[in-house]
């Protein structure tokens, strides 16, 4: 079997927290791939124990899915910082012989953004709301190419890798069935340490927070990253906490046109013409938001990658630039607008290598310091007895069950699949078992002897 339909059927997708599907990704001629060890979020620790203890199976990937899209270069990109990795990378390519290569890259915030990446590695900028393809790359992440490397070994994409720290007893990485509840998996930690708190989906910069009674019935899907509890009295919940309407307003009232929001700006170092504190100024001298919607400067916005040093490192007034943005593009996507392509080359600023916010220095400013040196060796199997698969867990359609209630299923047996002639993927049984549902999502039961 080909080897996009190999990773079509076993239902992978980007592991880095966007969920492209791989084999629509991996369908491209580049002169240079990409493997993200960067693990852009502090806190998050899962690619750096893949690396560890599954090298072989990345540069086996890396190789195949090389030679797949004609690239020239192959590079592993990790941070300077990360040593054992790196000592075990170097291992497997020279037991491998092989001709990937390690990319090692400053510890700086946000180092494994996919055009960051692409700029550090190949020297060029990706277009404003381009992609790597653009510019004759492509990126796929340490976790995505193990689990290509599973699929080549007819396993599918049943289980995930991910980081639960912060608040819990024990910080562990652990591999639980898709579809498990996160109070199953943060179980596996230990459990938590605290009478309040919030559980952080993802990293500290770009994750979605939840409350303790918001988590009940979420589940691990194909792109969760993590989970981070945290206790509610620190910087990060209280600037995720605020709301769009009180954003507006500190907005307008309290800018001091500074710049150093565009200034630290990872886009606008990129090259981009985005500028947030333009669009802080065009917002203070309008009642009405919406009507700056036309404005060129303002549809930059579209641009922004909303990795968040603008609030949480550059801004000297506690003020959110991300924020504006990210309600800008909800006025956008209202309006059926859409950002326009241009065409023209595009050079990075001469002071990018300068302006490179530290990565721990973020996690002090949300008040998480506390857990960015953990290191965690410890990787902890789940096993649960009921799983809800969410037919969409990925960027696309909705995948369609090919299963009905009462039927039984095999873990890794193949429940939904990609609508035919749309950008989607398949999807695998997580857990042996009895099919309850299959309307938005699919949920399994195990039938215990």
């Amino acid at each position: 079997m080909e080897l996009l339909e190999l990773i079509k059927e076993a239902g992978i997708v980007g592991c880095g927290g966007a969920g492209f599907p791989t084999h629509a990704k991996l369908n491209c001629k580049v002169d240079t791939l990409i493997v993200n060890g960067a693990e852009c979020e502090p806190l998050l620790r899962t690619d750096r124990w893949l690396m560890r203890h599954k090298a072989d199976q990345v540069v086996k990937a890396a190789e195949v899915c090389g030679e797949f899209t004609g690239a020239r270069k192959i590079y592993v990109a990790l941070k300077e910082t990360y040593g054992n990795e790196i000592v075990a990378m170097e291992e497997a390519l020279r037991k491998a012989d092989s001709r990937v290569e390690l990319f090692l890259l400053r510890n700086y915030y946000p180092a494994g953004d996919e055009q960051m990446l692409v700029l550090d590695v190949t020297g060029r900028t990706v277009p404003p709301a381009g992609i790597p393809l653009d510019v004759g790359a492509v990126v796929s992440n340490v976790a995505t190419m193990a689990a290509v490397c599973d699929a080549m070994e007819g396993k599918a994409f049943t289980h995930k890798y991910l980081t639960v720290s912060g608040e819990v007893a024990h910080p562990v990485i652990v591999h639980a069935p898709l579809g498990t509840s996160f109070a199953e998996v943060i179980e596996a930690a230990g459990g938590v340490r605290a009478k309040e708190y919030r559980i952080l989906c993802g990293g500290p910069m770009m994750g979605k927070l939840y409350t303790s009674e918001e988590a009940v019935g979420q589940v691990i899907t194909k792109t969760t990253s993590g989970l981070v509890v945290v206790p509610p009295d620190i910087p990060l919940v209280h600037q995720k906490e605020q709301t769009s309407e009180g954003i507006l307003r500190n907005g307008r009232c309290a800018c001091i046109q500074c710049s150093f929001c565009t200034e630290l700006c990872p886009r606008h170092l990129a090259g981009h013409p985005l500028a947030p504190h333009k669009i802080m100024r065009k917002l203070a001298y309008t009642r009405d938001p919406v009507r700056l919607l036309e404005d060129a400067d303002v549809r930059q916005a579209l641009t922004c990658s909303e990795c968040g040093v603008c609030e949480v490192y550059a801004c000297p007034m506690g003020l959110k630039p991300r924020q504006v943005n990210i309600w800008l593009k909800g006025q956008y996507a209202e309006a059926g607008i859409r950002y326009q392509k241009a065409e023209g080359s595009w050079e990075p600023a001469g002071m990018r290598d300068w302006r490179k916010a530290p990565s721990k220095r973020m996690a002090c400013r949300l008040g998480v310091e506390k857990y960015y040196d953990y290191e965690i060796d410890d990787c902890r199997e789940v096993e649960t007895d009921h799983v809800s698969l969410p037919l969409k867990q990925h960027i696309g359609a909705p995948s369609i069950p090919v299963v009905q209630p009462g039927e039984m299923v095999e873990c890794g047996q193949q429940v939904a699949v990609c609508p035919e002639g749309t950008l989607g993927t398949d999807l695998c049984a997580s857990i042996s078992g009895q099919v309850k549902e299959t309307e938005a999502s699919i949920i399994i039961e195990r039938r215990n002897p």
